[in-house]
């Protein structure tokens, strides 16, 4: 685990708070300094897991898969000024990312999991699905400095807007007005679009990482300013934890940064095993499934490419077999109808009591039986 967790770190910087800078060495200082002042920032990438596509990878993005909206920009969905000329592309988005879609994360339980523990001081996030609502996090814990799905109102007189008129507008692919006749103005939820200031409470809360103990930051390039600054805000000798698939934001430049580079729910999952937490984290992520049969199924780990490939491979054999197998019911039943013996009658008699005389679809995918021996 210390060699993954200290990628990209300058090792020759000794660290002036940790023992050491990894995973280890974080929980220790945890335990024996008392610490109850965890800041906690993140982004998309706590997110994606959760089946929410993040808005800037190349090909699987938000922005790269919104064709559909015929924009000539993705970003455009977004802004304030194209909103007022024409909200439906945003209400077609809305009704895809819209809260109760989605099932909370893993990261998004660990994260409830250190305010019931009373660690948590604040939690800082980029995004607007309100998954970390859904999980349990109160309302007045959570800092969205983009805004989220969480609120509504008028975009003329600021009228707020009843939240099951909101869900039922966007379930139903219309916009919402106004509720004052004399105004009649759209409905936006309070999501920050280009054009617009982010919201009072992120810059009331901004010197909140300088009280920190420990920050530990999840899931996002830290592209976005002002977030992208807010890491920099906590003090020198404060350890900085960076869990995510890249190093980001000069985040593991200070003696005292750990960086855990990987999936996100992968590294809650370390950190909270550590901290001998593994159990109650995962009881608490299995009172957010919606579902408990599948509870097993989504613990499992996300398959590889070639894992994808195989199982898609196998689904299609069983598809062909199940195919081939209610042709030769037929062609048996067609057969006794004639008063001739079956062709799998005569297989029968031909083989041993037992034994098969063609492996599974080895005759229909020959390059697969070779390389599976």
């Amino acid at each position: 685990m210390g060699n993954e967790e200290s990628t990209m770190v300058d090792d020759s910087t000794r660290p002036s708070v940790l023992e050491g800078r990894n995973m280890e060495a974080v929980v220790k200082y945890i335990k024996e300094r008392d610490v109850k002042r965890i800041v906690v920032m993140v982004g998309a990438g706590i997110s994606t897991s959760a089946g929410i596509p993040d808005f800037r990878s190349p090909d699987t993005g938000l922005y790269a898969n919104l064709a559909f909206l015929d924009l000539e920009e993705p970003e455009d969905v977004f802004d304030i000024g194209f909103f007022r000329d024409n909200p439906k592309p945003f209400y077609a988005l809305a009704h895809e990312l819209y809260p109760g879609r989605y099932r909370p994360t893993v990261a998004h339980s660990f994260i409830k999991l250190l305010y019931d523990k009373g660690l948590l001081l604040k939690h800082f996030t980029q995004n607007i699905d309100c998954l970390e609502r859904q999980a349990g996090l109160p309302g007045d814990m959570i800092v969205e400095a983009h805004g989220s799905f969480a609120t509504q109102r008028c975009i003329e007189c600021k009228t707020p807007y009843p939240d099951e008129e909101m869900q039922k507008k966007v379930q139903d692919g219309e916009v919402p007005h106004c509720t004052v006749p004399q105004c009649n103005g759209l409905v936006k939820p309070d999501i920050v679009f280009f054009g617009e200031a982010l919201p009072p409470s992120f810059f009331e809360s901004r010197d909140l990482p300088e009280q920190a103990d420990l920050c530990i930051v999840m899931g996002t390039s830290l592209s976005v300013q002002p977030f992208a600054s807010l890491p920099g805000f906590c003090r020198p000798g404060v350890p900085r934890v960076l869990i995510n698939m890249q190093r980001v934001g000069g985040l593991g430049s200070r003696p005292d940064d750990v960086l855990i580079l990987g999936d996100c729910d992968a590294g809650v999952r370390k950190f909270a095993k550590a901290m001998g937490w593994e159990e109650e984290l995962e009881a608490l992520w299995e009172e957010t499934n919606p579902d408990p049969k599948a509870r097993e199924a989504e613990n499992e780990p996300v398959p590889s490419r070639d894992e994808r490939l195989r199982q898609e491979v196998d689904r299609l054999a069983e598809d062909v077999e199940r195919t081939l197998n209610m042709t030769d019911a037929y062609q048996q039943l067609v057969r006794e109808k004639l008063g001739e013996p079956s062709e799998s009658t005569a297989i029968k008699a031909d083989s041993k009591e037992g034994e098969v005389s063609q492996e599974g679809l080895n005759h229909v995918f020959p390059h697969l039986a070779r390389k599976s021996r």
